[in-house]
């Protein structure tokens, strides 16, 4: 089987998925999966929309999809109004049209948790901080799922993991924010190790499933500057340090 590209989390931001998929063609990858929360933020919505319909990757609907559809006026994550309000009829007919779970070959792909577009898969809150759970907490979350790979996103934290019984866990990290402060169900912050955007490499050899995490520079100053001019001095921060 080729190669497969896995982006997830790229929140509007276009500088760092053009760099990714750059870096994918560069690679010979053709097929590309996005595990969704694909433009609210205070970047560049609209253009990153018209991009990913422009690419046909399959995409999956994240939390903030299906939050950018229930918006009322004043109400919601001031970073799913602000994309909102710059997306056309045609970016949020595309939103409509995103399934929550892809299962292809083999594979299960899912933004948070088959069940749950808010749940992480692979982590628990320990100490303020998104910590890997136990294998028994991580596969109860699968509901009984067979398929061998597992790619989620919505943590933003690049995650590899095998079971005991050689599933292939992943979370190919954020592709547009490296870092940010949470507060549900309890207070934590994410902090990557650098401002680089973020993706992931599966492929098979010798018939078992393997992947690779990768990191990718990108001009994120642009972005962190276009954050700070929108009015989103947390993003600037996390953008152009990769800490929240």
């Amino acid at each position: 089987m080729p190669r497969i590209a896995i982006v997830s989390d790229i929140h509007g931001n276009l500088a760092a998925l053009e760099a990714v998929a750059a870096d994918i063609r560069t690679r010979g990858i053709e097929t590309v999966f996005n595990l969704g929360d694909s433009l609210s933020g205070p970047l560049l919505p609209q253009e990153t929309a018209d991009f990913l319909i422009a690419s046909g990757w399959p995409s999956l609907a994240g939390n903030h999809e299906r939050q950018l559809l229930e918006q009322r006026p004043g109400r919601g994550a001031a970073s799913d109004r602000h994309a909102a309000a710059r997306l056309d009829a045609r970016a949020f007919d595309w939103i409509r049209s995103l399934p929550a779970v892809l299962r292809r070959d083999g594979l299960l792909l899912c933004h948070g948790t088959p069940d749950s577009d808010v749940d992480w898969l692979l982590e628990r809150i320990a100490h303020g901080a998104l910590v890997v759970d136990d294998e028994v907490a991580i596969l109860s979350r699968l509901r009984g799922e067979q398929a061998r790979v597992v790619a989620c996103g919505h943590s933003h934290v690049p995650r590899l993991l095998r079971s005991a019984g050689g599933r292939l866990l992943l979370n190919p990290g954020s592709v547009g924010l490296q870092a940010y402060r949470g507060s549900q169900p309890l207070p934590y912050a994410v902090h990557g190790a650098t401002p680089d955007a973020r993706y992931a490499v599966l492929e098979q050899v010798g018939g078992a499933w393997q992947a690779e995490l990768l990191a990718v520079p990108y001009d994120h100053m642009r972005m962190a500057r276009l954050a700070g001019r929108n009015g989103f001095p947390d993003w600037e921060v996390a953008l152009a340090s990769g800490r929240a």
